[in-house]
């Protein structure tokens, strides 16, 4: 933060109690804790804030009714984590199709094995949540033979990445129609528990689940009875309602399920990224032009 200490003092906080105490007289805070609700306790503290930058492309946990009220403008790292995302979804929907999961364990064993596998070549994707991350999905799959379609809040036909972009209020009529599902909408009360057991009935037996956004918005409880019953073939999880999983979870040992700690979007040198994102953004801000990445509080994530 060197560069930010040229131009202005540089406060650091961990908890509420700091937050307490380096909030009054502060004009920007940058949020590496998109969990955190320390700042929502802190908050009337913040006597002189002007902009918040998330660390993060989710903004959920700062969505509470006093900020989004405010005048406080909201930025988000949007943008950065886009490409590394996509190509983890095009990794888990190769590693279904060709059984990778089952290949490991048979590595394990020591087993030989021979089995035919999927081919991924014109399966049908759906993105829930057609922003920046899920254009990038539908780039990656779509150059290697799918065809993604989307789901986001104005419906659209002309897109140039998207077969169509539907509405939201079609998800459940679409969702019968293909054979992956990627979640890659922002936590909202909108999304939250979106993905219930009316949506799993919605889907194909052979359809497969993965959930790149939060992990509130699918109901883990109602997603093992899916998997139990043969409702989904399959799901991919980065993010959970819990997190870290607790050990003893019963979605560890499935045999169908692919989970990763949190981790699609993280890169070799992300902290780098993230910090140089927000420096292009503070020299924008100090010298009193526009800011990018910003938030639309009311709908709580970044628009186009």
């Amino acid at each position: 933060m060197d560069a930010v200490r040229a131009r202005a003092e540089v406060r650091f906080a961990c908890d509420e109690e700091t937050l307490r105490q380096t909030l009054p007289g502060t004009d920007v805070m940058m949020v590496t804790d998109f969990r955190t609700e320390a700042f929502e306790a802190a908050w009337p503290a913040a006597d002189r804030l002007q902009w918040i930058h998330a660390t993060s492309a989710g903004v959920d946990a700062l969505m509470f009714p006093a900020l989004i009220d405010s005048d406080v403008v909201v930025t988000n790292a949007r943008g950065i984590f886009d490409r590394t995302i996509a190509e983890y979804v095009l990794c888990t929907i190769l590693m279904f199709a060709k059984d990778f999961p089952n290949s490991v364990r048979l590595q394990e064993r020591h087993e030989w094995k021979h089995r035919d596998t999927e081919r991924a070549e014109g399966k049908q994707v759906l993105v829930v949540g057609a922003g920046s991350i899920g254009r990038q999905i539908a780039r990656l799959t779509s150059a290697i033979g799918l065809h993604p379609h989307g789901i986001a809040r104005t419906p659209r036909h002309d897109d140039p990445d998207f077969v169509a972009v539907h509405g939201n209020d079609q998800l459940f009529q679409q969702l019968e129609h293909f054979d992956y599902v990627v979640i890659a909408a922002p936590l909202t009360p909108q999304t939250e528990g979106l993905f219930d057991q009316r949506a799993f009935k919605a889907m194909r037996t052979s359809a497969r689940l993965i959930n790149i956004g939060r992990g509130p918005i699918v109901k883990t409880d109602d997603l093992i009875a899916a998997l139990d019953a043969k409702e989904i073939a399959g799901a991919a999880l980065d993010v959970f309602e819990e997190e870290p999983l607790p050990e003893d979870h019963p979605l560890w040992d499935r045999d169908n399920v692919i989970m990763t700690a949190h981790m699609a979007g993280d890169f070799i040198g992300w902290k780098r990224a993230l910090t140089d994102q927000f420096l292009e953004n503070f020299d924008l801000w100090h010298s009193g032009r526009d800011l990018f990445n910003l938030v639309n509080k009311k709908l709580g994530y970044a628009g186009s």
